[in-house]
């Protein structure tokens, strides 16, 4: 009689990997940081980017546009003062000046922060001339600067606080060779060598 047939080693058991039950919490936390960061990005995007080419604006301010324009206002008779406050008044300028001063006996000067009435009192001819902010990159540029102004600082901080969480959360969301230890290591290198690269060749 044949003898019986060996049967086959048993195949080892197959090892499930655990699930990473901390990637979904991480996605979670990286999503809601990140549209928390929307508005504040925008601001400073856009602001960097008008900072960043001074020399491309007219009058090379990125803030404040120069403007000049000439009004006809009639005669002005009067002590220096009352007709200051008069044009005040008929040019709707809430303002206070900081000075008000003769030229020559008929040219007056009305001197504001960024703003100055040049006026021949004797026909009225009234030269306006000064600055006026430009729309959204006046505020934008005044919170990105951050000029004394210490409670933006914290802000400021946390802003860039949360950058950095993003960009490391970033790095670990994804698994596999789309991750950090594939394609995602290549990619992080190239980031931080744009800069070493610039400094080295073009820097101080």
């Amino acid at each position: 009689m044949a003898e019986a047939e060996s049967a086959p080693p048993p195949a080892p058991p197959v090892r499930k990997k655990k699930p990473q039950h901390w990637r979904p919490w991480l996605r979670a936390m990286h999503r809601d940081i990140g549209y928390v960061m929307v508005g504040l990005t925008f601001v400073y995007a856009l602001s960097g980017l008008a900072v960043n080419h001074l020399t491309d604006w007219s009058d090379g301010d990125a803030s404040f546009k120069t403007y000049s324009t000439t009004i006809e206002m009639g005669a002005l008779t009067g002590e220096d003062q009352a007709i200051a406050d008069q044009l005040r008044t008929r040019l709707l300028i809430k303002e206070v000046p900081r000075e008000v001063y003769r030229q020559s006996p008929e040219e007056l000067d009305i001197i504001f922060d960024k703003r100055s009435l040049h006026v021949n009192t004797q026909t009225g001819h009234v030269v306006d001339e000064g600055q006026k902010p430009r729309f959204i990159l006046r505020v934008a540029n005044w919170l990105h600067l951050n000029r004394g102004k210490k409670a933006w600082t914290y802000v400021a901080d946390g802003y860039a606080g949360s950058l950095m969480i993003l960009a490391l959360s970033g790095m670990f969301m994804i698994a596999g060779k789309k991750g950090l230890l594939g394609r995602g290591a290549i990619l992080v290198g190239l980031g931080i060598a744009i800069p070493v690269l610039y400094v080295t060749f073009a820097g101080p």
